[in-house]
């Protein structure tokens, strides 16, 4: 074993590996259900245009910003 036995990942650590993992499962539900229409989704997103998908980002980061702070705030 590389680590001492008493050595713990600090809790911020621990919460942002949480997070990443969970974003993990759910980006990758979809693929792993329906293979298929991802494949077509993932066609037509790269069509639309780039000020629609940066403003659809914004507005996704915004809203999870708040959701996080309304939870843990």
């Amino acid at each position: 074993m590389l680590l001492p036995p008493d050595w713990r990942v600090p809790s911020t650590v621990n919460d942002f590996l949480t997070a990443v993992g969970l974003v993990m499962i759910l980006e990758g539900i979809p693929y792993f259900a329906i293979p298929d229409r991802m494949r077509h989704m993932v066609v037509h997103i790269a069509e639309l245009p780039d000020p629609f998908l940066r403003r659809t980002g914004f507005f996704l980061m915004c809203l999870g910003l708040l959701l996080v702070y309304l939870v843990r705030g």
